[in-house]
């Protein structure tokens, strides 16, 4: 019952699992977003130049469709007035075409940021396997992406009738307008319809982006055990590092027993406890520590000492002060200065120093 509790994914995930997972091109992506970025941004440029789009194509029309615009038809001509026509359309257009763009790689942005994933363009083997696409055709995801695909057809569908309903009025009088009358009617009609379908593909936009981030978070989280052997391969295993840490103190430990031959004196204890200290006049501002130890260390440091003639000094109190209060290559602090130099006057006297 243990197991199975470790490996449920019930741990959010980590940040070097979401990092890669954006590396791969995998993220909380809503394709509705961008789609309805891009109509309302359509909708409302054509909103703005509908008076400049009106005598664009008055002209475009009147050009293509006069008689006199063709001396004399031929195939040519009718192939020339084709290409005309077209690169005028798309000049036209350009300014619309250019803000679906824009539109598009902004809500992307928006939604995800700025990604670059080289890995998400690689050709899988995975991707023209028919029988994993043929699984994947009635796959849950499938299957919402259906619904939500209905969903939306209807809502245009209805709203688009109901505008229309309410225009079916005006349509007979239209008999006697002008073509550019007629014209402008029409795009009128079909903005109204895009502008009122758009704002319940807004609320759609919003519910998919949310259902997406949801399902991505929850597709991300990791069990406990794989989160621990995330943060073992990060921060290394523990026995390495604690083989590690050994080898360390082991390294400075020999450092700090080379330095007790040269020590001035050893306070002592007497027996659990032993520091070496070290004062060069001229060459040091104040006396210092140069090795300190207890149980086997502080026995090491006297044999070294008694067999380099340090001398050893009983003193309780001030071994116990120094060893607590100062590391190893630290100097005497000023509250323990008057004990030491008292200490090491005495030993430079017995040397005769």
């Amino acid at each position: 019952m243990a197991e199975d509790s470790m490996q449920e994914k019930t741990e959010p995930a980590t940040p070097k699992k979401r990092e890669k997972a954006r590396e791969d091109g995998d993220v909380a992506r809503s394709a509705e977003m961008p789609s309805v970025f891009v109509l309302l941004g359509s909708i409302t440029v054509l909103w703005m130049t509908v008076g400049f789009f009106s005598g664009k194509f008055e002209r475009l029309f009147r050009g293509t469709f006069w008689f006199d615009a063709v001396p004399e038809l031929t195939v040519k001509a009718v192939v020339d007035l084709c290409f005309e026509s077209g690169w005028f359309f798309l000049a036209v257009m350009a300014p619309v075409l250019l803000v679906v763009v824009v539109l598009g790689i902004f809500s992307n942005v928006v939604m995800v940021g700025f990604v670059i994933a080289p890995k998400a363009l690689m050709p899988k083997i995975d991707r023209i396997d028919p029988i994993k696409g043929f699984q994947n055709k009635f796959s849950l995801q499938a299957v919402g992406e259906l619904v939500k695909s209905l969903l939306k057809l209807t809502i245009i569908i209805y709203v688009a009738w109901k505008v229309i309903e309410g225009e079916l009025g005006l349509i007979p009088t239209l008999y006697d307008e002008s073509a550019l009358r007629i014209y402008l009617y029409m795009g009128r009609v079909a903005i109204k319809i895009f502008l009122v379908s758009t704002l319940p593909m807004v609320a759609v936009a919003i519910a998919d982006f949310i259902f997406q981030k949801w399902r991505f978070e929850e597709k991300l989280k990791m069990t406990r055990q794989e989160v621990k052997e995330e943060h073992k391969e990060m921060e290394g295993d523990p026995q390495v590092k604690s083989r590690i840490r050994n080898l360390q103190m082991e390294a400075s430990r020999k450092r700090m027993m080379h330095e007790v031959p040269n020590a001035d004196v050893v306070v002592t204890n007497p027996v659990h406890l032993a520091v070496a200290i070290s004062y060069k006049p001229g060459e040091m501002p104040a006396p210092k520590v140069v090795a300190k130890g207890a149980g086997k260390i502080a026995e090491r440091i006297r044999e070294i000492a008694r067999e380099n003639g340090v001398p050893l000094v009983e003193n309780r109190p001030l071994a116990r002060n120094l060893y607590k209060t100062v590391e190893v290559g630290r100097e005497i602090p000023d509250d323990l200065f008057q004990a030491v130099a008292e200490l090491l006057a005495y030993v430079y006297r017995l040397k005769g120093r």
